[in-house]
């Protein structure tokens, strides 16, 4: 097989010295349209240039939080998908992004409305449409069942980079270190996992304890799963000691992992607005950015060429989780949320590139 993946390939057609412009261009034309459509809605919602410019800052807003809340998804996501075989690089930023934007943003909301209200999915259409108070006071409603499975599906990713024997490069040595060590023992993220399920359920107490202890162990139940499943269908196509998981197995993980980092957003969202279809746009043009700096971040190779870079975003991942558990007692803004993460991510950049400046690797 070709030592360049297809994303290699897809952007040397473009010439050796790639712009920011070729691998946003498609980021750019959904700004657009999305905006476009974000001001059409609020001229037809409101019908004053006061409203309309007012939704159309919303989009915006909407956007640069996704995009600030899934800055690490987007490193993990690179990482994942320079060891998946080029077809199945394809299908997870084509097929990927159509389930991101209208799984996640549009159908996802509606699926809770549908659970919670025992409704139709044509009424929870309507009910959003016409009665957008009434939808965004049970999307809030929900959020403690989603808080806890995904902060726990997100816990798990994170100390599983962490606890691995085979890990060698370390970013904040002392406390690395002494988790590489000890993941030789069996079980050890999954068992301080349960830990910190089973102190915030008695910190809730009554009704909402139990639905916290049962989502949060859907979410552990989910990540093991798809950690069985993935291994199961790709050990079919290839051994796993070559190119890791690189099939259908490490494509349902990485739709997964896209979800639990849209949990935040999307709740969060109804804090500016309460209409389905402005959150779309704007958490859909996010999206768009994101799948556009995973595609340059492969292609360019800047977790090879930034060695803590991911660890920054593993560690953005670990404090989202913290976040999401700490959001079932108390309210947590999400501008600190997205902030939090990126100063996490921009310090393990800035601790690269001394790294390289030190030991004469410079920037490529």
């Amino acid at each position: 097989m070709d030592s360049r993946t297809t994303l290699q390939r897809e952007a040397a057609s473009a010439g050796s010295g790639t712009s920011l412009l070729y691998y946003f261009r498609w980021a750019f034309i959904v700004t657009a349209l999305g905006l476009v459509l974000g001001a059409f809605l609020g001229w037809e919602m409101t019908g004053t240039v006061g409203g309309t410019l007012t939704i159309f800052l919303i989009c915006c807003v909407l956007a640069v939080l996704e995009i600030s809340l899934s800055f690490d998804n987007a490193i993990v996501n690179a990482n994942k998908l320079k060891d998946m075989r080029p077809e199945w690089q394809r299908r997870f930023l084509t097929w990927g992004i159509l389930i991101a934007v209208f799984g996640m943003r549009i159908v996802f909301p509606l699926l809770i409305v549908v659970i919670a209200a025992k409704i139709g999915p044509w009424q929870a259409i309507l009910l959003a449409a016409t009665e957008p108070s009434e939808y965004a006071r049970i999307m809030r409603e929900a959020h403690l069942p989603i808080a806890a499975f995904g902060g726990t599906f997100l816990m798990m990713v994170g100390l599983s980079f962490f606890f691995d024997h085979e890990k060698d490069v370390h970013w904040v040595k002392w406390l690395e270190r002494r988790l590489a060590k000890y993941a030789t023992i069996r079980g050890i993220e999954i068992a301080f996992v349960l830990i910190l399920i089973l102190t915030f359920s008695r910190l809730l107490g009554g009704e909402e304890a139990r639905v916290f202890l049962s989502s949060a162990i859907w979410g552990l139940l989910t990540f093991l799963l798809v950690e069985v499943v993935g291994a199961f269908l790709d050990r079919a196509q290839e051994t796993m000691s070559s190119a890791a998981r690189g099939g259908l197995g490490a494509f349902l993980y990485l739709e997964v992992l896209d979800a639990s980092f849209s949990f935040d957003g999307v709740i969060g969202a109804f804090a500016l607005t309460q209409n389905l279809f402005i959150i779309a746009i704007g958490l859909g043009i996010g999206a768009m950015y994101v799948r556009s700096m995973t595609i340059m971040l492969v292609d360019k190779g800047t977790l090879a060429q930034y060695r803590y870079l991911e660890h920054g975003a593993f560690y953005a991942i670990i404090a989202l989780s913290v976040i999401m558990y700490t959001q079932s007692l108390v309210h947590i803004p999400e501008l600190i949320t997205g902030l939090g993460g990126a100063a996490l991510i921009g310090l393990s950049f800035w601790s690269s590139v001394r790294w390289n400046r030190v030991n004469g690797t410079g920037e490529k």
